[in-house]
């Protein structure tokens, strides 16, 4: 009876951990694709987990929320982190660097 639940325990670890890769890979390209639209730096080239917890999803089932940061800089001497939520696959939320857009003026008379 031990080697079967030594052989679902390390399916369920294998399991955990492909999840954990899939979700740090997904992070990373989205904090790269971020950056390169607000034509800043991604800096250290990578996201690093910064948490885990059990969350419901949309559909009302239990699931991972990872949270990752990340570090870009807008000229080469300053840091700044962002921080984005990543929530069964799905991003809800991120803060970080933007794309500066001017708003036209009217004046009203």
């Amino acid at each position: 009876m031990t080697p079967i639940l030594l052989l679902i325990a390390a399916a369920a670890a294998f399991g955990y951990w492909n999840a954990a890769r899939a979700a740090a890979e997904q992070a990373t390209q989205l904090g790269r694709n971020a950056c390169a639209a607000a034509g800043v730096i991604w800096l250290d080239q990578s996201v690093h987990a910064d948490g885990i917890r059990l969350r419901r999803n949309e559909d009302g089932r239990l699931g991972f929320e990872r949270t990752f940061r990340f570090e870009y800089s807008h000229d080469g001497d300053d840091r700044h982190a962002g921080r984005l939520v990543l929530r069964g696959g799905k991003l809800v939320s991120f803060i970080g660097p933007v794309k500066p857009t001017v708003v036209p003026f009217e004046r009203v008379n």
